[in-house]
Parts: C-alpha cells; structure tokens; sequence
C-alpha cells in the first residue's frame, strides 16, 4: 500500500493506522489525533482542551465527542494490504520500531526534505505550517482558505493528491487567516454582494442577502480588474486636480505671508512718517513759543527800563533839590526847573499789559491734533476689525502680484505660441453647478456633462436655465489670470465665459452663450471653430483640436482660445479691445467683430465672470479636462 490517496494520514503522509473517521469524514490516525488533541483518548470524552477543530477542514467538534476506531475503514485497509480481514496489528508511535507493515513508496515525500526553509524577505518572519508538530513548524508553501490553515510542501500533498481537497482554494502563504472568514459564522468568505459591496460567507447569503445580486469572488475580481484601469485613471485625474488645487493653495500662503512683510513694512514706514510729522509739529509748535515769548519779553523788558530809568532820574532831581542852600537862589531855581522836566518826560501812560499772549493757543491747537489722531484711531481700526471680505483682498492682492510679477509687456507673450507648462501656473480646477444645468443635460459628476433627448427631474432653482441647453461653473472669477481645458468628446459645443447676473430664463436666441453682450465663447460646430460676441460670428481656419484651452485674462480685459495638442499651445484666436489708436496713425479696414469689440467687449469685464458651456445638438458630449503635464484625452472618442 502507498502512502498517497485516501488511504493516508493527512498529518503523517503514511498509511493509516487504527483510522479515526471526524464527523465531517476526513480520516486520520488514532495516535496522530491524540497528538493534536492531548486531552481525548480513545473511547473518552472530551477534557478541559475545549472545542477541537479538524486539522484539515477547521470544522469544530463539541466537546463530548469521543474518538473511535473506524473498524469498516481498518478491514478495507487489511484487505489492500493482502492480509485478509483482522485487527490491523496497531503499534506505537514515537521511537519504537515500526511493525513489518509495508513503508510508503520511495516516490512519497519524507516530511522534512522538501520542507526546507523558503527564502523570505530580510528582516519578515515566513508564515509556518500549520500541520508540524508545534515547535518544529516549517515555512509554509500555501495557505488553504477552505481549511484556513497553512502548509508546507510535505502537508500539502493531501491537497494535491486527494478529489476532495482538489477544489480547495489554494493561495500564496496568508500571516491572518482569520481575516477571510465571516465574523460572525466563522466560515469562509466565497461570495460578493454586489448590492451592498460586502464579502459574505454561504451562511450571510443565505440568511440576510436574499435577492441580492450575489456572485463568486473570483467572478467579482475578474470585474473589478477589469474597471481598474478606469479607477486608476480618475484617481490620476483627481491627483492632478488635487495637485493643481494645492499649488494654487501655496501661492495662497505665500502670497499671504509676502503681503504680509510688505504690509508690515509699509505700516512701520508710515507709523515712522506719522512720529516724523507729529515730532516736525512739535518743534515748529515749541519754536512758535520760543519766538513769541522772545518778542513779547523784548517788549516789555525794554518798557521796564525805560520806567526804571525815569524813576532813577526823578529820584536824583528830587535829592539835588533837597540839596539846594536856602540863599542860592539861582541854584534852586535851576534844580526845580531839571524836577520838572523829568517828571514831564514820564508823565505820560505807560504800556499797558497785553491781554493775550499768542504763544498760549499752541497747547489748544496740540490737544486738537491729540483729539484728532485719537478719533482716527480708533474709527480705522475699528473698520480694521470689522472687515470680513478676506478673499477679496487676497484677489486684489493676487493681481497686484502677478502686475509686480510680469513685465508690462507680458500679457502680449500670450498672444504668440507659448509652452503648455506656462499656463499651468494660472491653472484653475472648474466644477459644474448643477444648480445651474438645463433639464436636458445630463452631469457626469462635476467634470462631464452630455446633452439627453429625455428631461431630467432636477429640483427647482434659479439659476437653471430653461431654454438653452446650458451650464455653468461654480465660483466667479475676477482680478487675475485663469485657465482651464475642455476636451469636446462628441457633437457641437461652445465653451467660454458669461456675466454671473446673466437671467438663465432670457429666450433662446439672446440667452445662448456668445448671443449678448454678457457672453463670448469658441464654437464647434462640426466643421470649423468660430467665436462669437454680441450675436456676432467670426469663422476661424484652424483644424479640429478635442482638447481646448481657455484662458481668461481679468486684468488685462482679454479672452483666448487654444487648441491643445500633445502639450504645445496653438492660438485660435484672443478677444480683446483694440488700445486707441494715436492721433495721425493710419486706420485699419473696417471689421464689424473687432468694432464690437472695441465698443462693449470692455463691459463684459465689469461684471464676475463663470465658466460657461453650451450643448447646441442632440449628441453634444464635453469633458473639462484634468490639467496634467502630458494632454491625454480623458474619454475615448466614439
């Protein structure tokens, strides 16, 4: 007898001794059971070991059950064996010799020498055989998810030779098992719920999945690789997307914090002009007092010695006259005469005291300039607390950069051929408002949009437009430079820009895109491009480009269209006012688009603009087209 088939120990690969049948019919040796199973022995109940599991199904057992001599099985065996029927002689296992009893064949593997180790790799644990006595576990071949167990090569030929475990799933060696069966029935997990996208175990589809969508795993992931390609490639887009938004997320931060430094600087330069002029103040306010004291003691310093000279005169005319004997005559008289003429010389009134001094109003005019600075203060920087506009401002400064950025003749290097990858920097991510759609567009989330013959039940709003097939972006663009693509998939479509207070329920032939004065767009109508304004059409000779770019320049008042071909820029044509022409200069031949231009294509930028889009026939199908380094079309055309 071999040692391969039925006729085998799963745990040992030899020939069955006293063959022990489980309840779910997988036979093995008595001794090799009671290896794995200490505490059962034959004919005894189960012990403290708890539930036991078959070794190679998993199926679990109650404790009670007994292990006993499958004696139908031992006959067959004796029979194979040329012995005729008897007790199948049932020696010990370990190191006692083996009976006589015929070995396995020379071709069936010894457990150990095709066991050896598998390279892993350096520094990761291999995953062990689940069937090696515990403690001596080889590295593991493949794992079973129908056993959930692992083996090595020598336990796994049971799988290989025997029908029954020949449908068994077979996979690379798995480090948690557990993780493939179901939590709560602990089977394996064999089906997919394709209702509720779930993994499910016979048990759960039989129980809580009934009419549901369920098929085999294998089927699903053949499925599910095949839409990979798909999934991979919206995920690339919403990298880019995602890339896009976040390099436009750091201009923002470095454009907070550069204006931040400038606005810092410029705040200290002014505080330091303002200390300037209140200390220039100061000086002339302090020299206006020093000269109006210095003049008005001048005044009345030399008044006061004036009186004190007169007073010193009088004092001696009256002394010498005391002084006069009473017998010179002469003298007296001459003394007199000199008293008298002194008090004559000060007889008049003296100056009388100032009743203002000038100097004096320089402490009212200060305390109006305290009062004055005071108040303005606190009025600016209340404002400064009150304002909430955040995005404005950074808008306006956006622009004020990109005008310190760029030459003053930049704008015009837009007019030529210009690298894909310049236009990058101005990249902005559109997304449809579906608020906004008509009932017979049909969105592909925010990105895709194609024109249906049925009406869709979108909820009311109003913003939607009700008589032309139309769309807009969500945001309003204002105060800097923008671009986006559009790939046009199928039919005739329009693409460009229109005021954000157009009314969406103007008629059909003034409310589509380019009609009115509100809008502009690039035309395909399925034989050349063409742009319109103001219900104006200029045909354009350019060949047909599914990938269009539009780049919207706020400050500079212009619109351009590019057709996009392998990440090289062709102009289709740019909207813009002609600047006015110098006295004397030579006048072009008269062009009905460009005068409609130079007279309201001005008017067009007074208002916030949106990304607009229109679907003009029944099979018209257009994609805004993810900004990637490499223009490839998002979907294939039909």
């Amino acid at each position: 007898m071999d040692g391969s088939g039925p006729f085998s120990c799963p745990i040992c690969l030899e020939p069955l001794r006293e063959p022990v049948t489980l309840p779910c019919g997988h036979n093995f040796c008595l001794a090799c059971l009671g290896a794995l199973w200490p505490h059962r022995s034959a004919g005894g109940a189960g012990g403290s070991g708890g539930a036991a599991r078959c070794p190679l199904c998993q199926e679990p057992f109650p404790d009670g059950l007994q292990l006993r001599k499958n004696h139908t099985l031992s006959e067959l065996l004796q029979l194979r064996q040329g012995s005729g029927p008897g007790p199948m002689p049932n020696p010990p296992r370990g190191p006692t010799p083996e009976p006589s009893a015929p070995s396995a064949p020379p071709s069936a593997p010894e457990p150990s020498a095709p066991c050896a180790p598998q390279p892993w790799p350096s520094g990761e644990e291999p995953v062990h055989c689940d069937a090696c006595p515990e403690g001596a576990a080889l590295p593991a071949a493949l794992s079973c998810l129908t056993c959930l167990a692992s083996f090595c090569p020598a336990h796994l030929g049971p799988h290989e030779r025997s029908p029954a475990l020949r449908g068994h799933r077979l996979v690379p060696p798995l480090r948690r098992l557990e993780e493939s069966l179901c939590p709560r029935h602990l089977r394996p997990l064999e089906r997919y719920c394709r209702a509720e996208r779930v993994c499910l175990c016979e048990t759960c589809a039989a129980q809580d999945h009934r009419g549901h969508e369920l098929v085999s795993l294998e089927q699903e992931r053949a499925l599910q690789e095949a839409e990979q390609p798909k999934v991979l490639s919206a995920v690339e887009d919403r990298i880019d997307e995602l890339g896009a938004s976040i390099a436009q997320s750091r201009r923002t931060v470095a454009l907070i914090k550069s204006a931040a430094v400038a606005e810092r600087e410029r705040v200290s330069q002014l505080f330091a002009e303002a200390v300037a002029n209140l200390q220039s103040f100061q000086k002339e306010v302090l020299g206006f007092i020093e000269e109006g004291e210095a003049t008005m003691l001048s005044r009345s310093q030399g008044d006061l010695r004036r009186r004190e000279e007169q007073r010193s005169r009088l004092s001696r005319a009256r002394h010498n006259l005391s002084q006069v004997p009473e017998a010179d005559s002469v003298s007296f008289l001459q003394e007199l005469l000199a008293l008298r003429l002194a008090l004559e010389e000060g007889s008049g009134p003296g100056p009388s005291p100032p009743k203002e001094l000038s100097f004096t109003k320089s402490s009212q005019a200060v305390r109006a300039v305290r009062d004055v600075l005071a108040s303005a203060c606190a009025s600016q920087w209340e404002q400064l607390r009150g304002q909430g506009g955040d995005e404005d401002g950074l808008q306006k400064l956006g622009s004020e950069a990109d005008a310190e950025s760029q030459d003053p003749d930049s704008t015009n290097l837009l007019e030529s051929d210009v690298p894909r990858d310049y236009f990058l920097k101005f990249a902005y991510i559109v997304d449809l408002d579906s608020d906004t759609a008509d009932k017979f567009l049909q969105l592909y989330g925010t990105k895709g949009v194609k024109r249906v013959l049925c009406p869709i039940n979108y909820p009311e709003s109003a913003t939607r437009f009700t008589h032309c097939e139309q769309v807009l972006g969500e945001g309003a663009l204002d105060r800097g430079t923008y671009y986006w693509e559009v790939e046009i998939i199928e039919g005739w479509v329009s693409v460009g820009v229109m005021a954000e207070g157009f009314s969406p329920q103007e008629p059909y032939d003034r409310g589509r895109l380019g009609r009115n004065a509100q809008s502009c767009c690039l035309q395909w109508n399925g034989r050349n491009f063409s742009v319109w304004f103001h219900g104006l059409e200029v045909a354009l000779p350019n060949d047909f480009s599914p990938t269009v770019g539009i780049c919207l320049e706020y400050a500079d008042r212009a619109l351009a269209f590019y057709a996009v071909r392998d990440g090289k820029m062709s102009l289709l044509r740019r909207l813009k006012a002609s600047r006015p022409r110098r006295s004397g200069a030579l006048a072009s031949p008269t062009d009905p688009f460009q005068s409609r231009l130079d007279s309201h294509f001005s008017g067009l930028f007074t208002h916030r603009l949106k990304p607009a889009f229109f679907l003009e026939s029944v099979d018209a199908h257009l994609q805004i087209g993810p900004l990637k380094k490499s223009c490839i079309t998002v979907l294939k055309r039909r």
